[in-house]
């Protein structure tokens, strides 16, 4: 609310907007603005009416819940925001017209099968015409639409416990 104090730190209140390390929070706090290196700043869970739950602590991690779905273990070192991000209604904002958007520094997003065969692999053809490759390809013929891009042995692997359920 208007006025309120906040503050951040090892002793600050498990208040609304306060920020302090993981392990200091009480499980099952609803939290916002997570580390995810200790002093790095913030990277998780920060676009508008984001929350993330504090599920457990076990040792010297933390298992959050994202909004995503996903569990992972964060260090109990790092800091996060009690509470919300606001902004809640940003989604049900309508634009309601090419202009808005503009405005915003948004461009057209043209598809590639209305493209020339000089442009975009699923250019050319007569009329509507099907991709005619075993999958769809971005503009440079790399897979694109469902293809998994995560390294699979990526480091930060071990760090999450369950993916998200789609």
């Amino acid at each position: 609310k208007v006025g309120d104090v906040i503050e951040s730190g090892e002793d600050a209140d498990i208040k609304i907007g306060n920020a302090l390390p993981l392990r200091n929070i009480p499980v099952g706090t609803n939290v916002h603005n997570v580390e995810l290196k200790p002093g790095k700043g913030a990277q998780l869970v920060r676009s508008a009416g984001a929350e993330a739950q504090l599920m457990a602590k076990e040792g010297n991690y933390c298992q959050l819940r994202l909004p995503s779905g996903e569990f992972r273990l964060i260090r109990l070192d790092c800091k996060a925001t009690i509470g919300q991000v606001g902004n809640i209604e940003h989604e049900n904002i309508t634009l309601g017209k090419a202009g808005r958007s503009r405005h915003l520094g948004k461009r057209p997003h043209v598809r590639g099968s209305v493209m020339n065969p000089n442009d975009h692999p699923h250019g050319g053809g007569e009329g509507r015409t099907p991709i005619g490759m075993p999958s769809p390809v971005t503009p440079w013929g790399k897979p694109t639409l469902g293809y998994k891009t995560r390294d699979k042995n990526k480091e930060s692997n071990k760090y999450i416990v369950s993916r998200r359920k789609k």
